[in-house]
This record gives structure tokens, sequence and C-alpha cells, in this order.
């Protein structure tokens, strides 16, 4: 049986008609899988189905039309093909009409046709052939930038990137995008140059080359590439990271500003100027003023210090370039305003003297380059706004220091000040209302008596004092407009006491009256609420000394040394010396005791003329 298979394996059967043979086209699987191929069959007439069909799958040799059997057998017997490649990974499966063909772990080398042929001897005979496409996915596509910058000047496409995928079956396909919009090849502008190889695995490796007329827009632009390959069924596709690349292209505009300070420049100031292009990479940049265009200042790159500034450097600006590839001069400027304010100028100056009752007009200026403001101060408190100082009908306490404070509102920063001193002139003028002080002072008390004045030039002051030769001045002091005299006098009748103040221009008398009375000493009122813990003392002592002359005068009639009735009375007082003696004088003691204790709680009153 078995020769005579595989002498149906090399004859060709003419009775391919009486045979339905049913294969798919093809049959797609991915590596490694497990693939199942198909093969069905029947034949037309049903009354002729042949008791004996044999099955062979055959392999088409890739690149030519010749092919390998790999297994044959019937219903009963199967034989594989040894030493082919699929001695060991397929199995032929009998069922009703069918004989599928399925292989295992498929590899790189099994894309390619599957024949089956049926060999139904006289009922006929039949073959058809499926197609078996493998596939593989690749790798992620790598992209690499060009690191150098490219110029927008050059004329024909420069390398911007490359793509490479690799480990992929069928032949993977690389496309372009910019911006994620697709790049096509276009003659001057786009090119792509495309590299294929193959393995000994036979996996397809593609590396991509982008070549690229970039423009000046371009620097913000974004490349990447993406691949598309075939899987079983379907396209997919995986896309790269993205890549910036480096355009350089020469500058069209320059622009100058000032970095710092913010706001206003005021004199002092350190002043920070920033040049900046739009080319690129930025080209040097050299600095200068309207008016001195030859003198260039020193600079660090893009960056001109102006420190400290003063309104002579108020002008206008410059910074300029010359573009290597165009040659051509592009500069920006900006007008640079350095504010001032020069110190206060104040009129009259330093000081000024001026009689009482007249009037003094002052001035405060200063010139600034700005709108400013002017205030005057006298002792810390506003006394003037404006430019102006009006000071009428002058009296003493017009005497002092006025400040005038010179401000910038728009710049708080810029401030000066200057001060007059205002002296007034006149005769001395006594502080207080009253001009003669009338006072009542007992007799031996010492009185202060307080004498002030003012006035310019410094006053002096000088006492005359009647009715008292125990005095002295115990205070003596002055400042440059005032002066205050203080006297200590001892009452001892009464005085008349005259301070005298004078300047050269004029005098003023100031009088004390003082009327001595006599001093009186008053005796402090008893308070129960001081008084309250010595009573108490009294009363406790008082107790026992009744009780004492008590517990006596007791013993003593128990003893019969007192009789009762009228001539125990009459007895007691009697000269004789006897030991009733005793008794009479411890009754006077009893009421000298009550006297010390009535003392005690009356208090010790006292004359007049013994208090003193």
């Amino acid at each position: 049986m078995l020769g005579t298979l595989r002498e149906i394996g090399v004859e060709h059967s003419e009775a391919w008609a009486q045979v339905e043979l049913t294969m798919q086209e093809s049959v797609e699987i991915y590596l490694g899988d497990l693939a199942h191929i198909p093969c069905q069959y029947s034949f037309i007439d049903a009354n002729s189905e042949p008791s004996l069909v044999i099955i062979q799958w055959f392999v088409r040799v890739n690149g030519s039309r010749s092919r390998i059997r790999i297994f044959y057998g019937d219903d009963k017997d199967q034989i594989v093909d040894s030493n082919t490649d699929y001695t060991d990974r397929i199995k032929v499966t009998f069922d009703h009409q069918g004989a599928p063909l399925t292989i295992q772990n498929v590899q790189l080398s099994d894309e390619r046709e599957f024949i089956c042929q049926v060999n139904g001897m006289a009922a006929g005979n039949a073959e058809g052939k499926t197609h078996l496409s493998v596939f593989a996915p690749p790798d992620a596509p790598v992209i690499k930038g060009v690191v150098t910058g490219i110029s927008v000047t050059s004329e024909m496409p420069s390398k911007v990137a490359s793509c490479e995928v690799h480990n992929g079956f069928p032949q993977p396909n690389i496309t372009w995008y910019k911006n994620s919009m697709p790049l096509t090849s276009s003659a001057g502008r786009i090119g792509v140059n495309l590299n294929v190889t193959r393995d000994p695995s036979g996996f397809f490796s593609v590396q991509s080359t982008l070549e690229y007329k970039v423009v000046k827009e371009d620097k913000d632009a974004y490349f990447s590439c993406e691949v598309s390959f075939f899987v079983p069924g379907a396209v997919r596709t995986l896309e790269s990271k993205s890549v910036n690349i480096t355009v350089h292209y020469p500058t069209t505009m320059v622009e100058l500003w000032r970095e710092s300070p913010q706001g206003l420049v005021k004199e002092g100031d350190s002043v920070e100027l920033r040049c900046q292009g739009d080319g690129n990479p930025p080209p040097p940049f050299i600095f200068n003023r309207e008016q001195d265009q030859d003198v260039d200042l020193e600079s660090s790159g893009d960056v001109l210090i102006l420190s400290p500034v003063s309104r002579k450097d108020t002008g206008i600006y410059q910074c300029r370039t010359l573009d290597s590839d165009k040659y051509t001069e592009v500069k920006g400027e900006m007008l640079l305003t350095v504010h001032y304010l020069d110190p206060a100028v104040v009129v009259p100056k330093d000081s000024e003297v001026m009689l009482k009752g007249e009037d003094l007009t002052a001035t405060c200026n200063a010139l600034s380059s700005l709108k400013a403001h002017t205030v005057w101060y006298k002792d810390g408190k506003q006394v003037g706004r404006g430019n102006t100082l009006h000071l009428q009908d002058a009296t003493y306490g017009t005497t002092g220091e006025y400040i005038c404070e010179v401000t910038v509102p728009s710049l708080p920063a810029l401030h000066t000040s200057g001060s007059v001193h205002i002296i007034v002139q006149g005769g001395p003028q006594l502080i207080g209302e009253d001009q003669e002080v009338q006072l009542e002072e007992a007799i031996g008390r010492m009185v202060n008596l307080s004498c002030e004045a003012q006035g310019y030039p410094l006053p002096s002051i000088s006492w005359n004092i009647i009715g008292t030769q125990n005095w002295q001045e115990v205070v003596s002091k002055s400042n440059e407009y005032m002066a205050q005299s203080v006297m200590s006098v001892k009452v001892t009748s009464d005085i008349r006491a005259l301070c005298n103040v004078s300047n050269d221009m004029g005098i003023e008398v100031k009088a004390f009256n003082i009327k001595a009375i006599p001093r009186v000493t008053t005796t402090t009122p008893f308070s129960p609420a001081k008084g309250s813990g010595v009573i108490i003392v009294v009363i406790i002592l008082f107790l026992l000394m009744l009780a004492i002359l008590c517990s006596v005068l007791y013993f003593l009639y128990k003893k019969g040394k007192i009789p009762c009735g009228r001539s125990g009375k009459q007895e007691i007082t009697k000269e004789k010396t006897t030991k009733d003696d005793i008794v009479v004088e411890m009754k006077t003691n009893a009421k000298n005791e009550e006297s010390v204790l009535l003392k005690a709680i009356n208090g010790d009153k006292k004359s007049p003329n013994e208090q003193r």
C-alpha cells in the first residue's frame, strides 16, 4: 500500500473534474502561532464515491515552480515525509470529506504556498492551494534629529532626522510628519532616502532619512516618523517621539528695552538695558547713544549696565548687529529719561532776625524734572503748603526752625528739604498772665518764687526782695530765647519780691506779695479706724487693773481693815500711819490709771502754746 501511495505522489491524473476541492486563498498567522489550513473535498458522482481516498500535502519552493511533498496518507495510514522543515511540526487530521493541515510554531520561512492533492482513484483527482502569510510586528521606531543647526539660507534640502525600525515582517513602511501633518516627497523641498535590509533570520530593518528645506518658522516645528505594518486582517502603526531641530536664520528685527529698575528712573539708580534680536543663533550686539554713534559703550553680551546714572545719561540708546549672512545692519533703540530733584534753596538762607509785629515771606524752591510738592513744618507740625511761606505779625511764638520738604508724588524716592531759622527780636515778655502775684503763707515756711521770660536778645533776670534776708536762688537756666529763675524765700514777715527782666529792647517787672500768717497746729482727730487696736489694749489693761483693785479691797474687808458704813469712811481719812495708808495709795494709783486710760481714749489735748 505504501509503495502505491508513493507512485501516486508522482503521477498526475487527468480526471480532476470529478472532485470538488475547497481551500482558502490565504491564511494569515502571527509568527510562532499555530496555523490551520483547511482542505475540503467532495466527489461529483455520489454513487461512485471511492472506498480509498489518498491525501497529499506539498509546499512550493520559494522562487521556483517546484514543490516538495511533506505528507501523504489516507484515513487509515498517515505518513509525514522525513527530512523536511515540517517533519516535526505538521499534523493532518482526517474527517468527513476533509484533511486539514496543522502547522505548529509557524516560522517566517513558512510564508509560501501549501498544496492539497486529493486522489480518489477511478472516482477522480483534484488539488488546491493556500498561501500562508506570516506576520511579525516590528520594534518601535527610533528617531534621531540632527543636533547641528540647519540654516534657512541653504539652497538644497538638508538632513533633518533619521528613523529606524527593526525586526519586522513583512517589510514595514515609514511615513514622516511635521506637526502631525504627513510629508510627501517634493522636488527641491522634501526628500526621503530609504534603506531596507534583511537579516539571516528573515526579519526586515528599515532606515529612512528625511531631507527638508527649512524656513524660519520651522524653529518651533516638531518632526516625527510613523511605521505601518501588516498583521492578520489589519494594518497597524507605531509612532516615534517628536524631535525639534535647531534652525539658523538671519536677524531681521532688534528690540531694546529697560530691564531694571521698574518704573521711573532717578539719579543714582543702576540701569540695565537688554537687547534681543529675532535671529538664531543670537549675534553679538553693539550699544551706543544716538548722539554718539561712533562711540561704542562697554557691554556684556546683550546687556548694557549704566551705574550710577545722572541726568546727563538721558538720551536715545541703540543696539545694533551686522548679520553675517546678508551683511545688513539691524538696530533697536529706546529713550532713557533720568529724573532728578536738586537740593532745596530756601530764602532767606540759614537764619533771619525780625522784630515783633513784622511780616516775613520765605520761599523754598528745588529744580526738578517732574512736578514737585512742597510742605512747610515747624516743630513737626505743618504750617504751610507751596513754595512760599507767609509769616505775619510776628510774636515770640514765631521764633523757631522752619523746614520745607519737597517731594515728587510720581517718584517718592526723590525728596529734599531745606530750613530757615527765624528769630523774633523784642523786649522781654513774662510768661504767665499775672504780673503781680498775691500769696498768703505761714510764718517759717519756705516759698519758691518762679520768674520766666522770653525775648531776644536773651533777657537777664535780677531779684529785689524786701522783708526778709533769708532767701537764695535755687534755679537759674536759659536757652537761646528764654530765661528762668526760681528764688526760695523763708517767710518771717510780710514780703515783697520783685523779678526784674531786661534786655536791650526793654524791661519787665513781676511782683510777688507774700502775707505772713501765724502758724496754727491742729490736733489730729482720733480715728477709730486707726486707733481700734490701741482701744482694745487699753480696755484690757483697765479691766485687769479693776480686777486687781477689787481683789485687794475684798481682802482688806475680810481682814476687817475696811469697816462698813459711815464710820469706816471716816477712818480712811485719819492721818495715823497705819496699814490703811496702803489702801489710800492704791486708790490714788487707780485714779492715775483711769486718767491714763482717759487720755489714751480722748487724745493728749494740749493748748495752742504747748503745741508750738
